[in-house]
């Protein structure tokens, strides 16, 4: 019981993710400023990693850990470059 019970409330995970992305990326093409698009930006690779990692916690294999290691390092680099162009107006000096 024990098992279906983790396997059925990972499913929930997963469904609920998967409609926060969508919220995200309605933000993210309808957001009236640009600081509302880097937010939803950030929401959106957040839960794009856990949907990864749940997926993986459902499936058993631990190479999905080490993709949403990436989707993390990648999300946080491009968040911080938006903010940068978004305050400087330049990413690269």
């Amino acid at each position: 019981m024990s098992a279906a019970v983790l396997s059925s409330s990972i499913l929930l995970a997963q469904a609920l993710l998967a409609a926060a992305i969508a919220c995200a990326a309605l933000r993210l093409l309808l957001g009236p400023r640009a600081q509302d698009r880097l937010l939803a930006l950030d929401t959106l690779y957040v839960n794009a990693m856990l949907l990864v990692l749940a997926s993986g916690m459902r499936v058993g294999n631990t190479l999905y850990f080490e993709v949403a290691l990436v989707i993390a390092v990648l999300g946080f680099v491009a968040t911080v470059a938006f903010a940068k162009f978004l305050l400087r107006g330049e990413v690269i000096e």
